[in-house]
């Protein structure tokens, strides 16, 4: 032990290199566990950021979903309403270009939808998306807006006051408390009227049609009400 204690006093000296040797080593050490926990933080916002950026996209695909549906609404309250197709039939009307720009617009917007939102995982597929839908919106929009404006006004004397006797007829049949006989009388008779001025899309004669068929005579199928 004596010797131990010889050995050291005579090396007293190697007590300041150990001590500058630990200190290297504990610095060392302290500044690679700091590059640990900042990469671990890195990582931890990279991950929250990419979160965020995916709980934001999915957000903004079930808004246009959303805008999508409204706009289709909108449109279907033309398409199911015999009328206000009558009241604004460029709405219907293939040979105006404001009309097959919108039909366009929707094929369009319908084709990019997502079953949902959650299937729309890359910036480039949403954006492609958003451009559908905002350009499906613009051309309803626009279409709604002229139709508005000219209304019939593309129509002759007679041909709107066929339209008007349609749009009178139409409402004899949807009423409930007229006969069934005079509900298809009246029918019938819109129909002749509407022939050759407004061409009515299947969707709309079927849906007229299920209204109007609980109060006509029994026995009928709706291929018949369809005939002018």
């Amino acid at each position: 032990m004596e010797s131990l204690f010889e050995f050291l006093s005579d090396k007293w000296w190697l007590v300041f290199p150990l001590a500058a040797f630990t200190g290297h080593w504990a610095n060392s050490w302290r500044k690679a566990s700091e590059r640990r926990h900042q990469r671990r933080m890195e990582l931890y916002k990279l991950r929250n950021q990419h979160l965020a950026a995916e709980q934001a996209s999915t957000a903004e695909v079930e808004a246009l979903m959303a805008t999508h549906d409204a706009t289709t609404r909108r449109w279907l309250d033309y398409e199911l309403d015999v009328g206000k197709l009558i009241d604004f039939p460029l709405m219907t009307d293939v040979r105006e270009p404001l009309t097959v720009a919108f039909l366009r617009a929707k094929r369009e917007a319908d084709g990019q939808r997502p079953n949902t939102a959650a299937d729309i995982t890359s910036p480039a597929r949403l954006e492609a998306y958003r451009q559908a839908v905002n350009s499906f919106a613009v051309a309803l929009d626009v279409a709604e807006r002229e139709a508005r404006r000219i209304r019939d006004s593309k129509f002759t004397g007679p041909e709107r006051e066929r339209l008007a006797t349609a749009r009178k007829l139409l409402m004899i049949a949807e009423n409930h408390a007229a006969t069934p006989a005079e509900r298809q009388a009246a029918y019938k008779r819109a129909r002749r009227e509407l022939d050759g001025l407004i061409v009515l899309p299947d969707v709309t004669v079927a849906a007229l049609e299920e209204r109007i068929a609980p109060g006509l005579e029994s026995g009928r199928e709706p291929s018949e009400f369809r005939r002018n």
